[in-house]
């Protein structure tokens, strides 16, 4: 069989190639080193050598395809001599030598390092499908399903299993001091402490420190602990029946409290729930609360319906269900004048003093100051009431409870009786109003309402020159006070209201008072009448009134509810009756004869009256004035406007025309005055030129002459000033020259003396140096010879020369001559010589011996 050089392949150490054999078809593996000569059946597969796979130390691949091997490692193959493969299938292979791959086998990724798990970490696993996997003690085997799940905890190396599946890597958490992990199950599984947890279970891991969760357990989150103090607690809720950290058991609903007195700080189990945090309750020796519905000590449970009385000191917490009816309450402090007026709620036995008294429910009494006082749970405090100081203008209105009768107390303090009350007397709006009028007017307080007790005696000044009438209606009566005086409504009593007519004109019901004033006082009123020609005329007319009162009967004032529309409506129809028999020109020249024989018409002897009294209420006009007559017909009133309006221009023409003459006189005056001005003003600034011209021509020889000399100066200044500064220039730059050689000659001083003294300290350095070193080596031969000891040296002085002289006495030489040729004869050697010495071997010229 021939070959070719192409046909041989030279396969380095760790190399291999795949050969497939025509024939059979079988393809073989040939590894290096070796040189491979292929035969004409043959194929190699490979272009050029393949190199085998070499796993590092703590790596692993993944072969896909694996070869089959018996349980001694060595290969399996069919009757083709064909390796067996295990298709479809993996393998992990770890650190070993290296090894070829066999027909078939592929490598899935290159060698990649163990993963290491490193303290408070771990791996979540999960089987792919059924193995059974030797424990870590080598002794126990655990049988894992596909679909398991676990995890390898750390610290450690992992090595992979091709039936295993790395979920995710799991990370401890840490658990702080006063906080817990909340954890849920999500499949039946045992925790840490070898409790069963079902599916969705929520449970708490209290211990502080890194906690790696299990692979069934689920992070829910963390739970901060609960901070108690002395004035802060918590109230809590159970989910469900459960057993607390106190291994008390709960029950689904129950709610407690945990205050300091229980622990410092709380972890909430997850079956129960914070609802709120609790404030404490503090009393001092003068409060006291009541609490609704307290909770019983022994059985522990709430008394509904029931209320406690707590009163300091003392502090304490509201348990679940219990409630403060109206807050702490201070203790009620009475003074001499204050009292309580208290109701029974419950029967109950009180006492008062040494006597024993049973409350029924509704019951009214009173305690008196001054004391200190807390009600029982059977009792109200309706109201805390106060001894009311009343001066003489001042008083209340009272009322029985048990009778309705209302009096009125003045001018002395009173303290109300348990079936007493203030009693608010009612009063219209209006009177309301002209009271809230009066007391404002009163404090001098304008644009401001002064705010009435109702409970309080109605009180009323009754101002100088007026009247007002009271009616009580519980006997039927009225009265009329004069004043100056205090008007002080009775509990039956009410004012009687005036509603006068105001403005002018009239109108009705504008001025509403409580007082009635008796003049003397005018009023004035517009009226239009109509002349016996038909001219309509407005006059404007003023009354001087008073009233008459009688003595026998005040209540007469009163009779006319509105006296001032009374009076302007009589005397109107008066002054119209009169004026409508008159021609308007008689009216206009005795008009104010016309209105007064009107209205107070004539005596017996034909005179006019000077007064018209109104019996009915009183009321007397002493005088009555015209202010205006103005006509309402608008043709009567422009003629008499043209013949003002005529009077007027005329006036105002004649005034025109002096104005216009004499303004044409000055204007004149004027004129000429300013001609003459003007022309005295063109001399004077003639005469003021002249000079400027004079002036100008003298400044201007003065400016060139000033000039001339001012350039001179400054250019003998420069040429001094240029002849200076070169001559400072000069003798600067020489005391520059001398500064800068006096600091080289100082620099080359400074250095100099810098070498020397390093020199002498180097020098000096080198002499101790040697000196120490001289030290040193003679204390160390005088340590060698004192440790030796003179004896020992001696011996190893004398041994060289023994040694040699029995050397030479045990070889039975009597006369030897050793020599180079070239050397002079070395005796002190020779010895050496012969036993084999550093020196140079001798060449024997001739020996004799005797026998």
């Amino acid at each position: 069989m021939s070959t070719t050089p192409s046909t041989v392949i030279r396969i380095k150490p760790h190399h291999y190639i795949h050969v497939l054999d025509n024939n059979t078809n079988v393809t073989r593996i040939e590894v290096g080193p070796q040189t491979f000569t292929r035969l004409d059946h043959e194929k190699v597969l490979t272009a050029t050598p393949l190199p085998m796979i070499l796993i590092p130390p703590r790596n692993y691949c993944i072969i896909e395809n694996p070869v089959v091997t018996d349980k001694a490692g060595k290969l399996e193959r069919d009757q083709y001599q064909q390796p067996k493969l295990r298709h479809g299938d993996k393998e992990i292979r770890f650190s070993q030598e290296p090894f070829p791959l066999y027909p078939g086998e592929v490598l899935l990724a290159a060698p990649v390092p163990l993963q290491i798990v490193l303290a408070n970490n771990a791996l979540r696993l999960k089987c792919l499908r059924d193995f059974v996997e030797i424990a870590a003690d080598k002794k126990t085997e655990v049988v894992h399903v596909a679909g398991d799940e676990w995890l390898f905890e750390g610290p450690g190396t992992y090595y992979p299993r091709i039936e295993v599946q790395v979920l995710e890597g799991v990370k401890a958490v840490i658990i702080k001091d006063n906080q817990a992990l909340k954890l849920r199950a999500r499949l039946v599984t045992k925790d840490r402490k070898g409790v069963i947890r079902q599916p969705n279970e929520e449970w708490l891991v209290r211990d502080s420190g890194a906690y790696l969760p299990g692979v069934y357990e689920e992070i829910v989150g963390f739970v901060q602990s609960l901070v108690l103090t002395e004035r802060v607690g918590y109230h809590l809720l159970a989910l469900r029946s459960f057993k607390d950290t106190f291994g008390k058991q709960r029950k689904a609903g129950e709610e407690w409290i945990i205050t300091i007195k229980d622990c410092e700080t709380y972890i909430p189990d997850v079956n129960e729930k914070v609802v709120r945090d609790i404030k404490s309750i503090t009393l001092t020796t003068r409060q006291y609360c009541l609490v609704d519905s307290p909770v019983d000590p022994a059985t522990g449970k709430n008394r509904l319906g029931h209320q406690e009385m707590r009163h300091g000191e003392r502090t304490f917490f509201l348990l679940p269900g219990e409630n403060l009816v109206s807050g702490i309450q201070n203790v009620n402090v009475l003074s001499e004048d204050e009292a309580l007026l208290l109701t029974c709620k419950e029967s109950f036995g009180d006492v008062v003093g040494k006597d024993k008294v049973n409350r029924k429910p509704g019951d009214l009494w009173m305690i008196y100051g001054p004391c200190d006082y807390i009600p029982p749970i059977q009792v109200d405090i309706v109201e805390r009431r106060k001894r009311i100081p009343l001066d003489v203008n001042e008083g209340i209105y009272v009322r029985d409870t048990k009778t309705g009768k209302v009096r009125s107390v003045i001018g002395t303090s009173y303290m109300l009786l348990p079936n007493e009350e203030r009693w608010p007397k009612p009063l219209s709006p209006i009177v309301e109003e002209l009271l809230s009028k009066s007391a404002t007017r009163d404090v001098n307080e304008e644009h401001n309402e002064v705010e009435r007790d109702p409970t309080q005696v109605v009180t009323y000044r009754v101002p100088h020159k007026a009247a007002v009438q009271i009616y009580d209606y519980r006997k039927k009566q009225a009265r009329v006070i004069f004043g100056p005086e205090l008007v002080m409504l009775a509990p039956d009593e009410e004012f009687t209201v005036l509603s006068l007519s105001g403005k002018i004109p009239k109108r009705p019901n504008h001025i509403r008072s409580l007082a009635l004033f008796l003049g003397p006082d005018f009023m004035t009123d517009l009226i239009t009448v109509e002349t016996a020609d038909h001219a309509r005329l407005s006059l404007k007319l003023s009354y001087n009134w008073e009233f008459q009162v009688d003595q026998k009967n005040p209540s007469r004032l009163f009779a006319t509810p509105d006296f001032t529309g009374d009076l302007c409506k009589a005397t109107g129809s008066l002054v119209r009756a009169a004026v409508a028999s008159s021609t308007f020109d008689n009216f206009h020249k005795h008009s104010a004869e016309i209105i007064q024989t009107a209205v107070f018409g004539k005596n017996s002897d034909g005179e006019s009256n000077n007064r018209l009294v109104f019996e009915t209420n009183g009321l007397v006009i002493t005088n009555i004035d015209v202010q205006s007559v103005e006509p309402v017909d608008q043709r009567t009133l422009d003629s008499l406007q043209k013949s003002v309006q005529l009077a007027i221009e005329i006036t105002t023409k004649s005034q025109e025309a002096t104005a216009r003459q004499e303004a044409e006189r000055l204007d004149q005056m004027a004129r000429g005055e300013l001609e003459r001005q003007k022309i005295v003003d063109e001399a004077e600034a003639e005469k003021s030129r002249s000079n400027l011209v004079r002036l100008q021509a003298q400044s201007a020889s003065v400016e060139s002459t000033g000039q001339a000399i001012a350039e001179a100066r400054a250019r003998a200044e420069a040429a001094l000033i240029a002849t200076e500064s070169e001559v400072k220039k000069a003798k600067l730059e020489c005391q520059a020259s001398e500064i800068e050689a006096t600091a080289e000659l100082e620099e080359e001083i400074a250095k100099q003396e810098m070498e020397l003294e390093h020199i002498n300290q180097l020098n000096e350095m080198e002499i101790s140096k040697a000196r120490e070193m001289a030290t040193i080596e003679v204390g160390k031969f005088s340590n060698q010879v004192s440790a030796l000891g003179t004896e020992t040296i001696k011996a190893i002085a004398q041994a060289g020369p023994e040694m040699q002289a029995k050397l030479l006495s045990g070889l039975g030489l009597k006369t030897v001559l050793l020599t180079d040729g070239t050397s002079p004869i070395n005796l002190f050697n020779a010895a050496n010589g012969l036993i084999g010495g550093n020196s140079a071997s001798p060449a024997f010229s001739g020996f004799s011996d005797e026998e």
